[in-house]
């Protein structure tokens, strides 16, 4: 994909750096000002995440599998003098960080890489510390179940199980919604609402926030990823913060 530059591999542009947090946080969740806040990009190399957020003035940490991704975050802090560490590893196991190490937690669309998500936010709630936010997006369950291609008669038909453990077959078509919706090549595990949002819950977090970032467009050409959008929301975001370490409040 780095090779190929796809749009997943394009560091932050000049437009974009110009204004980081507006396009990091168009909804006002970090507050306006991460100015000395610890945070970490997590499975979020490329270049994009850890510039944008660095340039918003935070110490960065980008954490992902592939090292030609985490080169694009070494050649934009270079290039930008930005405070970057890059590290190889996967998001399910990070014993090269500390416990409470960060203050932010962000983690773009990458779950549906591993079978099992409560790893995942187990590891996420130990480097964070408490109170510190994690802001994560997944892909919808319905979205990986159903197909890519609509109906003849419009719609999108479910075509896969909710309750399982084997991976997401990998979609037939080849159309440009496909390239969008799921990566070629890509191992895929669908995870049911009770994992992603009972699973961040479990690990200590509260949730504060839960959007579907709009894609539908009403005048989207038939079948494309607009149109797909119209019937089935892509993804999920959430805003989830760490509980803190004393008891908790009870109340009768």
């Amino acid at each position: 994909m780095v090779e190929q530059r796809r749009p997943l591999c394009q560091p932050a542009s000049d437009a974009e750096l110009a204004d980081p947090l507006a396009h990091v946080d168009p909804l006002g969740w970090l507050g306006g000002n991460i100015r000395n806040w610890r945070v970490l990009c997590l499975a979020a190399g490329g270049g994009r995440h850890s510039a944008l957020y660095a340039t918003a003035g935070a110490a960065v940490t980008v954490v992902d599998l592939s090292p030609a991704m985490l080169e694009l975050d070494r050649a934009v802090a270079q290039e930008r003098s930005l405070s970057i560490r890059a590290i190889r590893g996967t998001m399910d196991d990070l014993p090269m960080l500390r416990d409470g190490e960060f203050d932010l937690v962000i983690h773009p669309v990458s779950t549906c890489y591993v079978r099992r998500v409560a790893p995942v936010f187990a590891e996420v709630a130990r480097v964070l510390r408490p109170g510190g936010l994690y802001v994560s997006q997944h892909k919808q369950p319905v979205s990986l179940q159903a197909s890519i291609d609509p109906q003849p008669t419009g719609g999108y038909q479910l075509r896969h199980t909710y309750y399982r453990e084997a991976p997401v077959p990998p979609p037939t078509e080849s159309c440009s919604s496909a390239a969008r919706l799921r990566e070629s090549g890509a191992t895929e595990f669908l995870h049911r609402w009770e994992q992603i949002i009972g699973g961040i819950c479990r690990a200590g977090f509260v949730i504060e926030d839960l959007v579907e970032p709009v894609h539908a467009k009403e005048d989207a050409e038939h079948g494309s990823f607009a149109d797909r959008a119209r019937y089935i929301a892509p993804y999920v975001r959430i805003k989830a913060r760490r509980r803190g370490s004393g008891p908790a409040l009870w109340l009768p």
